[in-house]
Formats: C-alpha cells, structure tokens, sequence
C-alpha cells in the first residue's frame, strides 16, 4: 500500500493543477513584442491635415485586473463610467498633407488616455474625451493655435459610446452622466427571491451570448451606469441641460443640425440577449431638447427567427438621409424577420421628411435583404441588397426622387467574389457635413482591393452605371502593396495613399496623376522590425486533391536555403472559410507585398527560432448549390491540410515529421478537428476555441441549421465528441474573461478534461482576466511562451 501511495505522489501533474509565475519567451521574440507601436492616421474631411495618434503599450495584467461589472453583454469599469477594455491614444499631432509640416498639439492631460475624436463642422476644432483612473472628461482642441484645454470634469457617459455630436454653432451635444442618478445600487445581503424566466411557447432561438443580466441586482447596475443627461457645451466650457434624462444608447443630429433623433432604453430588461436588443423609443427632439414625435416603440428583441437573413419586425436601420437636411429613411421587414418565407418584397424602405407629421412614403423594396444606401443627390443614390446564404450581392442605380424607381442593376456578383469586385465607393462631404458619393455624372468613382491570382493589388477607378464597365485611374505596382486612403479633389487626381512593402513600414503619400509629378512622402514612420527585416516571404500557391487552387503565405528565416541548410520544422497557422463557390474558394487572397506586420497572436515569432511559418493557409469548405459546406467539412478540412503538407514538404522546406498546426478562436475548432481525425502534425496549439458544439446549438460560424435540424453535422463536428481519438500533443490556451459568443472558458476546461480522461498529451492555460483577444503584456509574452515550449518540445526536438 506505501509503495502504491509513493508512486501516486511521485506521477507528474497528470491529475492536478499548477500555477506558475508570468513567463516570457525567448529574447528574440519578446523584443519584436515590445517594439513601438505605429501611430494611426485619421485625415480631415477636406485632407488637408491629418491627425496622427500615438497609443500606449500593452496594459499590464494589473490594469485588466481593475474592477468590472460583466452585465447586459458589456464591460464597465465602474470607476469612469466607461467601457473597462479599451485601447487609449496617449499623444497628438497634426500633420499637414500638403506641406508635410507637423506640430505637437500643446496642453494635452497628463497621462493622457484619450478617445472618441471628433471634428467640428468648420474642422476649426476636435472634440476628444480622456479618462482617468476615476472618470471621463471632455476636452477641447484648437486645430488653429493647436492648443489643448480641458472642457468638464468627469462628467461624460461612455458605457454605450457614441458620447458627443457637434453642432452646426460649434457646440457639442454631449452624452452625460444624470448628475440627479443618485448612488449606486448595492448588492442585497440576502435575494429579494428566485430569479425566473418563463416562454409562452413562441419559439425563441438565441446566440450564446456572454455576460448577460442574471438578477434584479443586476437590471438596477445597468440603469444606474446607463442613466445619462445630454448636455450642450459651448467652446468656453458652458454646460446646458438638454432635454429629460434617460438610458441613451444612440444620438444622432439630423444634417441640418435642427433636429436629434434619440434611441431610449427603456424596461423590461432581458436575461436572454444584451443591451443591444432592448426595447427602446425612437425619439424625435427639437434643439430646445423637446420631444417632438415618439417615430417608433421598438419592443424586446428576444424572439428571431435563426439563420443570418433573419432579422427582426418592425422599422429598423432608421437613419437620417445624407443629402437632405432632415429626413429619416427605415426599413421594415415583409417576411416577419423569417429568410425561410417566400415573399416577392422582402423588405420595404420607406422615408419621412421634417416636421415628421405626415405619413411614410414607401421608398423602394428588395427582393433580398436590405444592405444599405449610399446617397448622392435627389437624383442619384446606390441601393444594396443581400442574401447571406447564397452570398449574393445586389447593387442597383436609384433616383430618390421617384419612390419605388426599381432602378437598374448594376453589381450583381458573389460577396465572396474578390476578383470581381469593382470596390466601394469614394466619399466626399457636402454642404451639412455628410458622406456622399463622388461622382461625375455617370462615373462613380471608386477604390477596389485588386483581387487577382497574383494577390491583391488595390486600384482606384470610375465605374459607369450606365455601361457598367470601370476604367482603372491608378493602381498599386509590384513591389509594393498601396492604396488609396483619401482622394482631395473632385476629380480623384490627387489623393493619398497608404504604402508598403516587404520591408518597408507603411507610410502615407501624396499622389498627384494630373501634375505628373513624382508622388510626395507625408510621413516617415520607422520599420519596428529590424530583427526580422532579412527574412524570406513567398506567396505560394498549390492544389488540392480535387483539383481546387489553394494559396499560403510562406516564411523562412533569413539567409535559409533549402539546398544548403536541409529541412525546417514548420508550424502552419489558418482559419478555416466557408463558400457556396468552388471558383471562388479557390481565389488567391492576400498579398506578397504586405508590410510583415506583428500583432500578439502572429505565428511570425517563431521564424527568428528557426521554424518555417506557413501563413493566411487557405482551409476553405465549399458546399456548391444546394449543399450545404458544413456536410462536407471534415473531409475537406483534412484535404486542404494534406496539400499544405505536401507543398512545403516537396518544395524542400519543410521536415514531414516536424509540422504543427494551429489556430485562434474558429482556427482553435479547426486544430482540435485535424488532430482528432489525422496524424498529420507533431503539435498542435488552440487558442479561445468552441470544441462542443452542442453549447451553440442556434448556429455557429456560417452554421445556420440549428442542433435539432442536423445533429449529425454537429456532432461529427464537434471535436470534443471525439477526443478518444487525438493521439497528438495539443496546448490550449484560453481566457479566462472571454466575451466572444460561443466561446465560453468551460469549452476548453470540458475539452481538456475529455483528453485528459482517454489519455492524450494536453495542457491547458487560462489566463486571468483575458478576453476573447488578449490585451496585458504578461499574458502576450506568457502565451508565446506557453507556445514556443510546447514547438520546442513536440516539434523542433520530437523525439
């Protein structure tokens, strides 16, 4: 019995938990971590300058540790009335794009945490908020004297966003806290009572939301933090209540600066769905802050029909017209929300003018589901509808002026469809400040990404809605990736672009087609990289066994030649894609001549540790017509990783026996499936991953068909019905605070206790206070430790 006692105590943690202090990876790769971020652009209405807008770091884990309310499917930090998770500007400067001339915005806060830029009408000013360790203020900024001055104290509600809204008279409509709210709610020793829900028999299909209410407790948090006073703030700091107090998630002015439409949560709250599907009122106030029209009572989103061209009853998408000065446009479900109904006008959009007295004007209809309007004039506009189960999109020339004009086709094309898209229009701003389209007469000016076999090379052209043809103005040139971020003038022939390459860090441009003169750099960011600067980047493409093209994205370290240094151990990173289009699936995505770019969870790190990375590897899942791609997933999924294997093994680089997969979120679904039927790989590593699928039975990915519907495909899916069968070394990795619908901690705390009971090698790592993505500089650098020991172990060093 003693003897049996020792070598129980003596097994390796098989059985038990350990803890372990943060770790961090190798040199190599926590210095490529820690490099300094690249400030982000956001450009004037005009261009004429841009504002460029430095972040902070990573937080540290004790930042993400801070007090949180989980409530209503949001995050709130409870100190600032804000959301808890959210990245911060720390720095200003205005760049001219012209001149290239930058300067330091002066009097910025201490400390700076920064958000929520916004650029008065006139662009003279920009509004921006700036939270503290104990709430959210507003502050100014004078683009003429680039002087910064702090505008309230820490008054501003920002637990729904959409905080401020500036005026044609240059103030600003400002979202918030009710100062009368009083103090906040506390917590019951003892519960009122149980805590119910009940159905009447009505079906009601949900998502698996996360961090939704769950007592009463809760529902008066959620008023609390909700409860808001818009105010008018003028340029001095001035501060006037405006209107009744109540629970806004939305305020929009109209164009003409006379009008505010307000979205009014109001009770019963749900325990079902988040905020998002509250009931709410539809307000329609004057600017003396009086409610002129209630336009809608939206009741509680709970009961929806499933599959993705579902929708709910009633007006929704209400939006005020960009080319007018006060007139509201919505649409109205014809099908009681339900795709499954055949219906010859599936959707209707109808409109009202100010003073929203007379009756609805029906606009135009869809045959499939409504997808949005992009304005010009009372002429001209752009109707766009959809059909998510068939992928097809729908884009039709209307003029506004003649309700129900069906109008002309003129894009009728696969969503999926990369090569074939002639892109998106180019904006430009009228005269109440809104986006409308650039156009010359017919020509729709446009910018499209460049699908090609060759990988993307984006191009900006005009499209003729009469001949539907395009006529390429300028397009990016190998080698190099670039794009148009902001065209200047009315005829495109000065615009500026975003431009990169292998090496070279993105920067912005200058380009003048008409003066033919060389383009102008803007700025000069530096390459965070330079480690890496020498390594190899092929875009390769292969075959599947069926025949379908499929593409990767190749690196190898620098000076590494197959020949002379012999075979790499390989870790493959994908995700899989679903598609209704064999010709489609098989389209090159991606480009060769993307800047490499690091983010925390790249497979990138492990080049500098002599592994070749296959990147962006395509997994698609096609289900042609009728069927479904799901029917096929397993199969499909098993052939895509087969040809990526062969591929990097015949081309000389890759070690067969020495190739790991892994994958984020759906590719942690895909890694767990391709070890529980293939003995393909030496490792695999799944990060935030839904394993049982009987946890998502409404739906998951592109899945339509509930659980009940087809269960066999659920279950063949689902890798933890079949963790008897993985036989290869797998890490999972997960956060602990994960919000992502579906991807519950417990689906890898299940997965890993089903391996661990048939025996498989497993390890499992929560991380503390990590979401669905992860924020803290401990947990980045302790993920990709958490990876490089377990490549080290189960691949490089496989015995």
């Amino acid at each position: 019995m003693w003897l049996c006692l020792a070598w129980i105590i003596t097994l390796p943690s098989a059985f038990a938990q350990s803890s372990l202090t943060y770790q961090k990876p190798p040199k190599e790769i926590a210095d490529l971590v820690l490099a300094p971020s690249t400030p982000s652009a956001s450009f004037s209405r005009t261009g004429e300058f841009m504002l460029l807008l430095e972040r902070s770091g990573n937080p540290s884990i004790e930042d993400l540790a801070q007090p949180e309310l989980r409530i209503a499917g949001m995050r709130i930090n409870p100190a600032t009335n804000g959301p808890s998770r959210s990245g911060a500007v720390e720095n200003v400067k205005i760049k001219n794009t012209r001149t290239g001339v930058e300067t330091q915005i002066k009097g910025l806060p201490t400390n700076a945490r920064l958000g929520g830029f916004a650029l008065s009408k006139d662009e003279k000013y920009a509004a921006v908020t700036n939270t503290s360790n104990t709430g959210i203020s507003l502050w100014l900024v004078d683009l003429t004297t680039f002087e910064a001055k702090k505008l309230t104290d820490e008054i501003v509600n920002d637990v729904m966003g959409g905080t401020m809204s500036w005026t044609p008279d240059n103030k600003i409509l400002l979202k918030a806290i009710n100062p009368k709210r009083g103090s906040i709610p506390v917590a019951p020793l003892a519960p009122v009572g149980p805590t119910i829900q009940e159905t009447s028999g009505n079906a009601a299909p949900s998502r698996t939301y996360q961090d939704l209410l769950t007592n009463r407790h809760e529902e008066d948090l959620f008023a609390y933090f909700m409860d808001s006073q818009l105010m008018l703030i003028d340029l001095d700091g001035n501060k006037t209540a405006f209107g009744q107090p109540g629970m806004f998630s939305s305020v929009s002015l109209s164009p003409d600066g006379k009008y505010v439409m307000i979205d009014k949560i109001k009770k019963p709250f749900s325990y079902l769905v988040p905020a998002s599907r509250f009931p709410y009122d539809v307000q329609i106030w004057d600017m003396t802050g009086k409610n002129i029209k209630t336009f809608a009572e939206i009741p509680l989103d709970e009961v929806r029909p499933t599959g993705f061209d579902a929708t709910v009853t009633g007006p929704r998408s209400i939006n005020w017209r960009a080319d007018k000065p006060a007139t509201l446009y919505w649409v109205e479900a014809q099908d009681g929300g339900d795709g499954r109904v055949d219906v010859a006008e599936r959707d209707i959009v109808y409109t009202l003018d100010a003073p929203f007295s007379g009756n609805k004007v029906k606009f135009a209809s869809t045959a499939y589901r409504y997808g949005g309007i992009s304005w010009s004039d009372d002429n001209f506009a752009l109707f766009s509808e959809r059909w998510s189960a068939t992928r097809k999109q729908i884009v039709r020339l209307i003029n506004p002026s003649k309700p129900m004009d069906k109008g002309t086709v003129i894009i009728e094309r696969s969503s999926d469809d990369i090569y074939n898209d002639p892109g998106s229009p180019v904006f430009t701003t009228n005269q109440y400040g809104r986006s409308v389209i650039l156009r010359k007469g017919d020509d729709v000016f446009m910018t499209s990404e460049g699908g090609s076999p060759e990988g993307s090379m984006p191009y900006l052209s005009t499209f003729n809605v009469k001949t539907k043809t395009e006529k390429i103005l300028w397009r990016s040139q190998a080698p190099y990736y670039e794009r148009v971020v902001k065209v200047l003038n009315n005829d495109a022939t000065e615009f500026i672009t975003s431009k990169e390459g292998i090496e070279l860090q993105p920067n912005y441009w200058l380009v003048n087609t008409r003066k033919r003169i060389a383009p102008l750099q803007i700025t000069n960011f530096e390459h965070p990289y330079e480690s890496i600067k020498g390594i190899k980047k092929e875009l390769v493409k292969y075959k599947r066994n069926d025949g379908l093209d499929l593409s990767a994205v190749v690196y190898t370290p620098e000076g590494y030649d197959p020949a002379k240094d012999g075979r790499l151990p390989v870790l493959m990173w994908a995700y899989p894609r679903e598609y209704k289009s064999a010709a489609v699936a098989s389209q090159v995505r991606g480009s060769l001549y993307r800047f490499t770019r690091l983010s925390w969870g790249s497979p990138l790190y492990w080049v500098t540790q002599g592994y070749a990375i296959m990147d962006q590897t395509e997994m698609p899942i096609v289900g042609e017509g009728d069927l479904e791609p799901n029917d096929f997933f397993l199969e499909q999924l098993v052939a895509n990783a087969e040809a990526a294997i062969d591929y990097i093994v015949d081309s000389g680089i890759g070690d067969r026996e020495k190739i790991a997969v892994g994958g984020h979120s759906y590719g942690a679904f895909m890694t767990a499936n391709l070890l529980s039927h293939t003995n393909l790989f030496a490792a695999g590593i799944a990060r935030s991953g839904a394993y049982n699928r009987t946890l998502t039975p409404f739906g998951f990915q592109y899945e339509q068909r509930t659980y009940w519907e087809a269960p066999d495909v659920y279950n063949t899916m689902a890798p933890f019905m079949h963790a008897d069968k993985v036989k290869t070394p797998i890490l999972l990795i997960h956060g602990m605070a994960d919000n992502n619908a579906g991807t519950f901690p417990i689906q890898s705390e299940r997965y890993y206790n089903a391996l661990k009971g048939h025996g498989a090698t497993t390890r499992l790592v929560f991380l503390p206070h990590e979401s669905h993505g992860y924020a803290a500089e401990e947990s980045i650098l302790h993920t990709l430790y958490e990876q490089h020991e377990w490549l080290e172990k189960y691949v490089k060093n496989k015995k």
